[in-house]
């Protein structure tokens, strides 16, 4: 599902909001997210899951085409964990 698919989603079960209203909402739940994320907080929504922050350390690649060998620089890497309520549902 993308973005317009889920604003889409949530105009159908609430007919009465306005449809630039709802992506507003939408837009400012994924920025808070972000910027939760960016000053390195957890984001926890409780029956659905997690949103954390991992490190990848530096390491040596390979160039798929050429078989070279490139260096990859260290990096964070946003990671979700599924929480609970959502398992449960998904594995009835």
């Amino acid at each position: 599902m993308t973005k317009s698919e889920l604003i889409a989603r949530l105009a159908e079960l609430n007919p009465s909001l306005y449809h630039r209203d709802l992506e507003q909402l939408v837009n400012t739940v994924f920025d808070t997210i972000t910027e939760a994320l960016e000053k390195g907080d957890r984001v926890e929504l409780r029956g659905f899951g997690a949103f954390s922050l991992r490190e990848r350390k530096a390491r040596v690649g390979r160039n798929p085409r050429t078989g070279e060998a490139v260096s990859v620089d260290a990096k964070t890497i946003p990671f979700f964990k599924m929480g609970k309520g959502m398992r449960e549902r998904l594995n009835k």
